[in-house]
């Protein structure tokens, strides 16, 4: 079994999430495997799938008064390689000592990197077999190109559909993509608990209700669910930003007047009056399966709990580094899987909202669940009956799900050596071009 690294950074909790939802993918017999490296504090993110004795809390990075060097210092001072590299900074140097010792003394074999150039770079210059996790975006700069190359794969966690027209093909053909990932409940969300949860938050949460809105005789034309005539919109947001989509608050509450508004997750106080009910949920899954209107940023969690479902989306991306989230909603409207802003105000602007088209567009409410999760089994569809049987790894090959696959492969194999000859290589486009045999 190989012993994995997972450095996490520390902007927004994506990247702490993302490591605890690869983790669950693990037996739990071998979960016990992973540590995790990350500058995250434990209150701003608590891991449920492994122990806080397997996370590393690093030093920081933010520059300090008494660098030599600040981490930009432009053309002639920065190496064409890195983003970000402060000279003389303590906190750097500490925490580059706690990767390395930690590699050394846990005799990790294999890092996942999400995301750090420079992390990526002080692995390869120590000789530390890495994979690099690939965000959406156009990050085709330098640094990223090196740490890129540096790798021994990339990890997209989303589909292949959604990679941008503009990514290199070589960057295409070395990365194995891992399709979204995200844990579905177990527990079925029946409409009326749904309506139950909404009439408690209506109660316990934070109740905003503009003037041309009665909260109560709301909820009582929600109760049949078939006969129901006020669309539910729920808008979903984030820590790691969410200016963009409150700003569109004041135009949602014109285009849906009558409509029940629900605001998940964080607010700016002068956008409360535009919404009926601003809270905080555990889980946002009811909210995605039975709203009539599901409006979102793109950052990836985000994207992966709402991609399965048939519930229309809204997109309104955050400004993001290297357009990120702006590539994410690209890709979702032109898949059919989305509505940009515009599209979506165009299309409520036809009959004022209440052509059949409309009412047969959006407001669905028989949605199906998602067609895949990292909780689901694929079905085999092969019919082949070749009278022998297969080996583990080529049952589990054709059980699993791409990220639930991978996972797996690391507890298959003793060495990063032997997985990345016989398990990594084969799943890529691209070979190097040599490779030491035993």
């Amino acid at each position: 079994m190989m012993l994995i690294g997972y450095y996490a950074h520390h902007h927004g909790s994506g990247h702490c999430r993302q490591a605890d939802k690869l983790a669950a993918l693990l037996p739990n017999d071998a979960r016990a495997q992973l540590t995790v490296f990350t500058s995250l504090d434990i209150n701003s993110y608590r891991f449920t799938a492994i122990d806080e004795q397997q996370i590393v809390r690093l030093n920081a990075e933010d520059e300090r008064p008494d660098d030599i060097l600040a981490g930009r210092a432009g053309q002639y001072w920065q190496p064409a390689s890195l983003h970000y590299s402060p000279v003389g900074n303590s906190d750097i140097q500490k925490r580059s000592h706690q990767i390395l010792d930690t590699i050394f003394q846990c005799k990790i074999d294999l890092m996942i990197i999400d995301v750090s150039v420079e992390v990526a770079m002080l692995c390869r210059a120590a000789s530390i077999p890495y994979l690099y996790v690939r965000l959406p975006g156009i990050r085709d700069d330098a640094p990223h190109i090196g740490a890129f190359a540096g790798a021994l794969a990339l990890l997209a966690p989303y589909p292949k559909a959604l990679e941008s027209a503009q990514t290199s093909e070589w960057v295409c053909d070395k990365t194995l993509y891992l399709d979204f990932i995200y844990s579905q409940k177990t527990e079925s969300y029946t409409y009326e608990s749904f309506i139950d949860i909404l009439e408690k938050l209506s109660v316990d949460g934070e109740i905003s209700a503009p003037k041309s809105t009665n909260l109560p005789s709301i909820e009582a034309q929600l109760i049949d669910k078939s006969e129901a005539t006020i669309p539910i919109v729920t808008v979903i947001k984030g820590y790691g930003g969410h200016k963009a989509i409150d700003e569109k608050l004041p135009e949602l509450r014109s285009l849906l007047p009558n409509a029940l508004i629900v605001s998940l997750g964080p607010i700016d106080d002068d956008k409360r009056c535009y919404v009926d009910i601003s809270a905080e949920v555990d889980d946002v899954t009811p909210f995605i399966y039975h709203s009539d209107y599901l409006m979102m940023a793109c950052g990836l969690n985000a994207v992966a709990q709402a991609y399965h479902y048939d519930t229309p989306l809204i997109v309104v991306p955050d400004d993001r580094p290297h357009n990120e989230q702006a590539v994410m909603a690209e890709a979702l409207v032109t898949q059919n899987k989305a509505l940009n802003w515009q599209q979506f105000k165009t299309l409520m602007s036809v009959d004022d909202g209440q052509s059949e088209s409309i009412t047969q567009t959006i407001h669905c409410r028989n949605k199906p669940h998602p067609t895949t999760s990292v909780d689901s089994i694929e079905k085999n569809n092969s019919e082949e009956d070749s009278g022998e049987e297969g080996s583990s790894e080529e049952t589990n090959a054709a059980t699993l799900t791409v990220a639930q696959a991978f996972m797996h492969s690391t507890t298959d194999y003793p060495t990063t050596k032997r997985w990345f000859e016989n398990w990594l290589l084969p799943r890529l486009n691209l070979t190097p071009e040599s490779t030491i045999k035993d």
